[in-house]
């Protein structure tokens, strides 16, 4: 049950985002608490206890949120405690906190390639059955039975009675078994992410994102064909890339669509890893990022969504490419670019977030931190900028606890 009081300061918050959103600038700045393994330093917790202790989390969770007062929070128990269920389903795309890293070491992604070059044609053709028979059993060892599975496409009628054969195999039988145990800790973990959203919404506080998605293309080179196989697929099978980037988009704007509408949250944060100005050349960011990306997003705004990608590192170059949007739908969340060129590009066009540099919160004191974020009012916010103050990429893990609070005041003593 909300409050009043709650309700009333709620909305108050909430409205300041949408204000943003729309390219109106609200009375006060707007500043988010999000963090990972930095909650782990707050509350006193090794990364793996985070990670693993669902009641410890959540009490961290609860805690800092009451303690720092933001305007917004990240879904921080849903980013911060997914240990038991990443062992479950033996995932394999990443290394965790006492899990391949030390307990007190952040996510070790691993890049490689989970499908072949040759696989192209039968992904685009029967991307679920490649899912099930191909993919899952690679990147999840609960999946491993799955390889076994019938080809479902043509069971039909009497084939059908031979053709669920395959369920009967001790591999396939201990993948489900597996995978009940791995969902039923995964509804376990989710249970918990409710009960910090509960918390949250009875003292006033909204969610700044209720759901993720991901861009086309760093979808097939992040989780499919590893980096150095995307980037030779640009020339050797640049066909069949467009093809399957295309495919992509469909069933991931679909699926983006119906994680928002479940989660009943408008805002949908999209990590953005293969955009930066270092990794490709502006031909190819126009020939494979861009189009599949746009159409994604305009997917999701004609669906009443409001996108906000995080633009990872530098991504200066991009911007009067990243333009071509509609005004005031998207928040653009950026990491290193200069917050001050966005602005000038971007001001008329979206509403930004961040990007208080990590090696500044992380190294230098509660001054520096004051200093960053009045250049940050002086030079966006007080021009009329749609701002919503954050971090680079959330709080950097080892940033003390002092420079937060740093961050915090100096948001409510120059634009608050």
């Amino acid at each position: 049950m909300q409050p009043a009081t709650a309700k009333v300061a709620y909305d108050e918050r909430w409205q300041r985002i949408l204000d943003c959103v729309a390219l109106k600038q609200p009375a006060r700045m707007p500043v988010v608490l999000y963090g990972m393994f930095w909650l782990a330093r707050y509350g006193g917790l090794t990364y793996r206890e985070l990670m693993h202790d669902y009641e410890r989390n959540l009490e961290v969770c609860q805690r800092v949120l009451l303690d720092f007062d933001p305007d917004v929070t990240g879904p921080l128990v849903l980013i911060t405690a997914m240990g038991r269920s990443l062992e479950a389903l033996d995932f394999k795309q990443v290394q965790w906190p006492g899990h391949g890293v030390a307990d007190d070491k952040p996510y070790q992604y691993l890049d490689r390639e989970y499908m072949r070059p040759e696989e192209y044609d039968e992904f685009s053709f029967d991307p679920t059955g490649y899912y099930l028979r191909k993919y899952l059993p690679r990147v999840a060892g609960a999946f491993e039975g799955f390889d076994q599975l019938p080809s479902f496409p043509g069971l039909h009628y009497f084939r059908l009675v031979n053709g669920i054969r395959p369920f009967a195999r001790p591999e396939v039988r201990q993948s489900f078994e597996r995978l009940v145990k791995a969902a039923e800790e995964a509804e376990r973990f989710f249970q918990t992410h409710v009960s910090f959203v509960k918390h949250a919404t009875a003292h006033g506080y909204p969610l700044i994102n209720g759901s993720t998605s991901a861009a086309p293309y760093d979808v097939i080179a992040d989780y499919f064909r590893g980096a150095t196989g995307m980037m030779k697929d640009m020339y050797r099978h640049k066909d069949k890339l467009h093809e399957l980037l295309d495919k992509a988009t469909k069933f991931l704007l679909s699926q983006t669509i119906e994680s928002a509408k479940a989660a009943q949250h408008p805002i949908v944060f999209i990590p953005i890893h293969w955009a930066p100005d270092a990794f490709m050349s502006e031909r190819q960011f126009r020939e494979f990022w861009w189009p599949s990306f746009r159409q994604m997003m305009i997917g999701m705004i004609d669906a009443g969504l409001i996108p906000m990608p995080l633009w990872e590192s530098d991504c200066t170059k991009r911007l009067e490419i990243i333009k071509d949007v509609p005004a005031g739908k998207c928040i653009y969340w950026f990491e290193r670019t200069d917050m001050v060129k966005a602005f000038e590009v971007l001001g008329d066009t979206v509403a930004l977030r961040g990007n208080l540099s990590p090696s500044m919160m992380t190294t230098g004191t509660p001054d520096d931190v004051d200093a960053a974020v009045k250049h940050l009012v002086d030079r966006v916010w007080n021009r009329g900028g749609s701002l919503i103050l954050d971090t680079a990429f959330g709080i950097p893990d080892e940033t003390p606890v002092h420079n937060v609070r740093a961050m915090f005041a100096a948001a409510r003593k120059y634009a608050g």
